[in-house]
């Protein structure tokens, strides 16, 4: 019986290229995402290189109970079980203090935090139903384990994600199931930091053509973090060899980030 993945936030960016990744590494995935055609788009790449029935897609609204809720029942339905849950679904908004929005606040409190919550949740009650030693891991950031300027509600739930990995890790250790963090390094090619590059220009005082520079410059390694990158660690820490890790939050930041 095939090992199965849900990704959430799988629709697109580093989400679907983790969708992939773990497909090629022999998972059945649901493809969970807010865009139902992103999700679907995403699982039929996967099937045309894997076979029909490797993936299907899913819409989700991470950030509503009842739709997590009813998400996780149509996995069991689909799949019958799950062994890997990875949350990838986030959204940052880059503000000073003093114009920062409680809107926006709140979404990234929304997006970032209580989705992994309540993603984290129903992948538990399904782990131990069936009786799964499986791996629960969350995409945070290095703004996870450091404050970040301009980014209060980004940072504010990251370190909340740290907490409740560890929280969570705890819970479920009695159970083999495992919970870790991945705080990723600057995706400097990624959509969401391509479009902060302007509140990143302004925040520094420098050209928008400079900032990825700029950023490359703070890495010991002198590269952004890559896609490839998140995936390789994703797939040490889902699988055996890990078996004794949990309630870990593991840097993938070039060294920029060593504790």
């Amino acid at each position: 019986m095939k090992q199965v993945a849900v990704i959430i936030g799988g629709g697109q960016t580093l989400g679907a290229f983790l969708c992939k990744g773990v497909a090629d590494a022999g998972y059945q995935v649901a493809v969970a995402d807010l865009n139902q055609d992103n999700a679907n788009k995403v699982a039929e790449e996967i099937n045309q290189k894997h076979g029909a029935g490797t993936a299907k897609g899913f819409k989700v609204d991470a950030t509503n109970e009842d739709d997590v809720i009813n998400l996780y029942k149509s996995i069991e339905e689909t799949f019958h079980h799950v062994d890997l849950m990875v949350y990838s679904a986030g959204v940052a908004t880059a503000s000073p203090i003093n114009t920062f929005k409680l809107t926006d606040f709140n979404l990234s409190i929304a997006v970032n935090l209580t989705g992994y919550f309540l993603c984290a949740r129903e992948t538990a009650r399904i782990m131990l139903k069936h009786k799964t030693a499986g791996r629960i891991i969350q995409i945070n950031s290095k703004s996870g384990k450091v404050g970040s300027k301009h980014n209060s509600g980004y940072s504010a739930a990251k370190f909340g994600g740290v907490g409740l990995t560890q929280s969570l890790a705890l819970d479920l250790a009695e159970y083999g199931i495992t919970v870790n963090s991945l705080m990723l390094g600057n995706l400097l090619k990624s959509p969401m930091f391509q479009s902060l590059i302007p509140q990143y220009a302004k925040k520094l005082g420098i050209a928008e053509s400079e900032v990825e520079q700029t950023y490359i410059d703070k890495v010991p390694l002198k590269r952004g973090c890559d896609y490839q990158d998140v995936l390789n660690v994703l797939l040490f820490y889902a699988s055996d060899k890990a078996s004794y890790c949990t309630g870990q939050s593991i840097n993938i930041t070039g060294g920029q980030v060593m504790f």
